[in-house]
């Protein structure tokens, strides 16, 4: 069965693509899938289709039919999990670097979406057929914190956590250079880089609100510890801020410099997560230890490394 969603425009919403608009709405469904849903005819205004180049006004109501997930195509894989904690609603993942979230094309086994499949029973399909149960993302290489639901009604309660920013976000990352400030909040638009389509970027004919804040925790020769937290989910966001204010993070070769001895990915790592429970109302928060590489990169760093 599908579900039918009807969503009223505000006044600081006025004049957006209504594709833009759906994709701020709906953080559990990337902007790809709203357009694919407007094309399909199933977001509606006053009962008629329209378009995705639609300018929204105030007061508007918009019903977006969200029909049910395909059937997945994912294979369950027997695959070791990291698992901080789990109860009958949620599951909360630290995830290794170099592990995949959901297939894609090259990446069509050994992704926490086979893992997860193996090991949970039920999961929630909101995602879609490649993304059952994933509320959030964090890159291949990046290491942390992820949560997970296992049922359709903690997955829309996440989602709705992730997009009011109940749903906190922490990570710890080195830089480049020594940033100044030593704390501030970077507030600057991303979307899809406009001639390098696996880059996001600042400067982009799409963009999207993205605010990062950082915290200089310690400084070494050439590079610094930083605490950062998302108000925004942005795809690379943290990279791509950091770039854009001249410290990109070390081991970042896409965003960044050339690879470094110090670390062989970039030095980014999901440390905390914090939400209210879906059922109980509980307020939770997790930690991850910081993995080996990381370790051995501030250990690095601390004796005198230049990166």
């Amino acid at each position: 069965m599908s579900n039918r969603i009807v969503i009223a425009v505000q006044e600081a919403e006025d004049g957006e693509r209504l594709d833009k608009f759906l994709t701020e709405r709906l953080p559990e469904l990337s902007r790809s899938a709203v357009q694919r849903l407007i094309e399909k005819g199933l977001v509606t205004l006053a009962g008629q289709p329209v378009p995705s180049r639609h300018k929204t006004s105030a007061g508007e109501e918009f019903a977006v039919e969200i029909p049910p997930p395909e059937p997945l195509d994912a294979e369950a894989e027997s695959i070791p999990l990291d698992i901080i904690y789990e109860d009958e609603h949620i599951v909360i993942i630290n995830k290794a670097s170099g592990m995949v979230v959901h297939p894609a094309k090259g990446h069509v086994h050994g992704t926490l979406v086979n893992a997860l499949l193996g090991h949970c029973v039920g999961l929630s399909g909101i995602g879609g057929k490649i993304r059952p149960g994933i509320v959030h993302r964090i890159d291949r290489e990046t290491t942390g914190l992820l949560a997970v639901a296992k049922n359709d009604a903690t997955h829309t309660a996440l989602s709705e956590q992730l997009k009011s920013r109940a749903m906190g976000r922490e990570y710890l990352g080195v830089i480049r250079g020594v940033i100044t400030p030593a704390s501030g909040t970077i507030n600057k638009p991303i979307g899809r880089h406009p001639l390098y389509r696996k880059k996001m970027s600042v400067k982009t004919n799409f963009p999207r609100d993205a605010v990062t804040m950082y915290e200089t925790l310690e400084v070494y020769r050439a590079a610094t510890l930083v605490r950062l937290k998302l108000k925004t989910g942005r795809t690379h966001q943290i990279r791509v801020h950091m770039s854009a204010v001249g410290h990109p993070l070390l081991g970042d070769s896409l965003y960044g410099k050339e690879k470094t001895k110090l670390i062989a990915r970039p030095a980014l790592h999901a440390e905390i997560l914090t939400l209210i429970h879906p059922v109980t109302g509980e307020t939770m928060r997790f930690t991850a230890p910081l993995p080996p590489d990381f370790t051995a990169l501030l250990g690095k760093l601390r004796g005198g490394a230049v990166s």
